[in-house]
């Protein structure tokens, strides 16, 4: 499998930015101008900066194009924690812009856990997004205060396994087996695609075998509820136009089983005062890996300028 290999057509640079105690490492492809909005671009959870690439490589136009590995994952530090709060994404992406464009708006594009990110934010800094593009970034089922005693048990006993070991990430002996599993997980992606991401979705270690870069601590649940008025609320103020775009496989059904549909995340959407809704076919959940010209002509199309 190995000896087929995808070919990148537009190569990035790596920086290392210092946010909140940490070295963030952001991919950065094409190079800044003041005739260029830049785009920023934030993966989601267990995945990398340098799944973009395949989109990237299809833009029919220069970008300059910034995309973090978020904190634990990638080449980004974690810091000396066991488990990882969602408002601490909103606070990295905050110092992210301040370091790349502190003085003008960005095109902000977020994947599942960055989708949500991108959405939350934009409530808090509309001023800062010129235009949000959400890829699959649903939410989470809505939840009751009676919830809240299991959820705390639940986060406590999860913590104990990560510290026995439980949760660590799952070692492959070489870097092949780490593209099978991606070609596992998503039929959809060719071996040409599987293996060059698995050199950057996976690292080797000193005895050999390769593991996910992403710290095990991201498996461990959230302590706090998922608020769905408060996330209402910042949807309310998104003042930007923003692009919602779904795959044709229903990835809720597949991970909430009815206990959250996308008939109700459309609800939610319905709080965003200028949203559009996108639809790529013959795509999944990672719709960047299976369709990404599709997808980046998507994108630009709605980044046009005004």
């Amino acid at each position: 499998m190995m000896a087929r290999m995808y070919q990148v057509k537009k190569h990035s640079q790596s920086e290392f930015v210092p946010i909140r105690n940490l070295q963030y490492h952001v991919q950065v492809w094409g190079t800044p101008s003041p005739e260029k909005t830049p785009l920023v671009m934030l993966h989601g959870w267990m995945d990398v900066a340098a799944s973009y690439q395949f989109v990237v490589d299809a833009f029919a136009q220069d970008h300059y194009i910034i995309a973090p590995d978020w904190r634990g994952y990638g080449r980004t530090q974690s810091g000396a924690v066991d488990n990882f709060w969602f408002p601490d994404y909103l606070a990295d992406l905050d110092f992210l812009l301040d370091h790349y464009s502190p003085d003008r708006p960005v095109n902000l594009v977020g994947h599942s856990m960055g989708g949500n990110v991108v959405m939350l934010y934009g409530g808090v800094r509309p001023e800062r997004i010129r235009r949000l593009v959400n890829l699959e970034g649903f939410g989470l089922p809505a939840t009751t205060p009676d919830m809240a005693p299991g959820r705390y048990a639940k986060w406590m006993d999860e913590l104990k396994k990560l510290h026995r070991g439980e949760l660590d990430m799952r070692a492959y002996d070489s870097v092949d087996g780490v593209a099978r599993r991606l070609m596992k997980t998503n039929p959809r992606l060719s071996p040409e695609r599987a293996n060059w991401l698995a050199q950057h979705w996976a690292q080797q270690d000193d005895g050999g075998s390769w593991s996910v870069m992403g710290h095990a601590a991201h498996k461990v649940a959230s302590a706090h509820l998922y608020q769905q008025e408060e996330v209402l609320a910042l949807y309310r103020r998104l003042s930007m136009p923003v692009l919602s775009v779904e795959a044709s496989d229903n990835s809720l059904d597949l991970w909430w089983k009815g206990k959250f549909t996308l008939a109700q995340y459309h609800e939610r959407l319905h709080s965003v005062p200028n949203v559009e809704i996108g639809l790529i076919n013959d795509a999944g959940h990672m719709m960047h890996h299976d369709q990404p010209e599709v997808l980046a002509a998507m994108i630009e199309r709605f980044l046009l300028p005004d």
